[in-house]
């Protein structure tokens, strides 16, 4: 099957559970608003979610997944399944562990999560207890990350990618029982949401499961065993839970700073909800399928397929988020405006939310390029260099927050986090080229600049467009006129974008439709 494909599969089956995303967001925005039930919840949703992000993705998507490709490849299915087997048993051990300690721990961890929150004992107490309930979502989803692994490496994407859908339809069932029996804005609401958060990560679970036993790939829990297999993993898999999971960490830290201020937690998780659509779509499909790709055409020794697959996959990802970053810039308000203004979020919660999307939007092609180019590294078992390059983008993050905090309040956190991200992504390409691992064909370079120039052109059309649709974009018109006129302007900037592509030569669609319908 074709890159391009794979990459539609898995982006696609993300955009489903992003605009899932969305309308669950709306919904909490209505119920929460900015308060103090709103911040405790999306930290207590966070904190376990960063766990997720550092101790199963970044680990097992960075190491797991080369290795298993070369089991796989090398040894057939059997050496395979028992080297998954052996995963599953070290990493369920090492979740019951973080769990037991977390859940005793709670009150300390919460002082390092949220710092600003001890000001408020009530507050810092829901967060603790929320927290307690939402952490064994932590093992859940642990453990879909390497099931999920597994299916990558047949190369089966889809249900590992539809399977966080799940989640969203959980929680959006949750908040309609919230508004149903009139709990929104109060504690209970804080707890019913929690509650779903570990339902959803039980559907998940069981959907990549059922996947497994239609592989036939079934996995069997094992007594833990430190094999040359596990302390490989484990020597790949340290140093990539901090470089697959550097976003996630410097979005922590903003929430640690930015719990100082009332509402500034609630305005950056708003804003981080509205970048992450093109930041999922396009960069979830870009790890999830370069990395098993790559490994395999660099354990067959093709060095050129291994060349054009980077290539193509940079192009993919540029085509999709430069005009994204460029609306999300010039549009933040309307689209702010429309999907959360309403019930409990105001228009001063609109500007807050608006201005942080906006300093975000400027990092998201530097989010992606890290997708982009940290496989050039993890499928080479190299977890070390991204390691310390992560490393270098979060003091770059903690500095600049703490230096712009004080005087652009939340929104500086939002510019520290895109300033790291630049930071990390020219590291990453500046050693693959001195390497000689990294070389730009002539498609790339010649379609490249026209995607910048396409997606600027694109960007003032939007912003004009938006001018003239103000009035059906404000909280003055009803729901149906806002949708219509966000719509408008939302078609408006594809078409452009891509009528400008195509005219300049940055992309050409034919190829694209070719390449996406392509067979195996």
């Amino acid at each position: 099957m074709s890159l391009l494909k794979n990459f539609a599969t898995v982006g696609g089956a993300t955009l489903s559970s992003r605009v899932l995303g969305f309308v669950r967001d709306m919904f909490v925005a209505a119920a929460l608003g900015t308060g103090a039930v709103a911040d405790a919840y999306f930290v207590a949703f966070r904190f376990p979610n960063l766990f997720r992000r550092l101790f199963a993705e970044g680990a097992f998507n960075s190491a797991f997944i080369p290795l298993f490709a070369k089991e796989l490849e090398g040894e057939g299915r059997e050496v395979a399944r028992r080297f998954a087997e052996d995963a599953l048993a070290g990493l369920l051990m090492a979740l019951l562990v973080l769990t037991a300690v977390a859940e005793i721990a709670m009150p300390l961890l919460m002082y390092v999560m949220a710092p600003g929150f001890a000001a408020d004992p009530g507050k810092f107490d829901l967060t603790v207890l929320l927290t307690r309930i939402a952490f064994p979502y932590l093992m859940l989803v642990s453990l879909l990350a390497l099931f999920s692994g597994v299916l990558n490496g047949f190369g089966k994407f889809a249900a590992a990618a539809f399977a966080p859908t799940l989640l969203n339809v959980v929680l959006i069932a949750a908040l309609v029982l919230i508004f149903h029996f009139g709990l929104a804005g109060t504690e209970a609401a804080g707890y019913w949401l929690t509650w779903a958060v570990v339902a959803g990560g039980v559907a998940q679970l069981g959907m990549v499961l059922v996947a497994l036993h239609r592989l036939d790939f079934s996995l069997k829990l094992r007594r833990p065993r430190m094999t040359p297999g596990m302390r490989r993993l484990i020597a790949l898999g340290v140093p990539g839970v901090v470089a697959g999971g550097i976003t996630q960490i410097n979005i922590v830290i903003g929430t640690m700073i930015a719990s100082l201020q009332p509402g500034a937690v609630s305005y950056l998780y708003y804003a981080d909800r509205l970048y992450q659509l093109p930041l999922g779509v396009v960069g979830i499909a870009i790890g999830v399928v370069l990395l098993p790709e790559l490994s395999r055409r660099l354990k067959g020794d093709d060095i050129d397929g291994a060349r054009h697959t980077q290539n193509r996959s940079l192009e993919f990802a540029m085509v999709l988020t430069l005009p994204s970053a460029v609306a999300l810039t010039v549009a933040a308000v309307p689209i702010v405006q429309v999907l959360f203004e309403r019930g409990a979020f105001g228009a001063s919660d609109t500007m807050a939310t608006a201005e942080a999307l906006a300093a975000f939007s400027l990092g998201l092609p530097a989010f992606v390029l890290i997708k982009v180019f940290s496989p050039g590294f993890f499928a080479r078992e190299d977890t070390r260099t991204p390691m310390y390059y992560a490393g270098v983008a979060v003091a770059v993050n903690v500095a600049c927050s703490l230096a712009l905090f004080p005087f652009l309040s939340h929104v500086g956190i939002a510019i520290a986090t895109s300033l790291a991200g630049w930071v990390n992504a020219a590291l990453l390409f500046l050693t693959l080229r001195r390497r000689g691992q990294w070389i730009f064909d002539a498609a790339l370079k010649r379609r490249l600049p026209r995607l910048v120039a396409s997606s600027i052109m694109m960007g003032g059309i939007v912003w004009y467009l938006g001018g003239l649709l103000a009035p059906w974009l404000s909280r003055e018109a009803n729901l149906l006129e806002r949708g219509g006129a966000l719509g408008v302007l939302v078609l408006a900037g594809v078409v452009a974008f891509f009528v400008l592509a195509q005219f300049s030569g940055a992309a050409d669609l034919s190829v694209l439709k070719r390449q996406l319908v392509r067979r195996r």
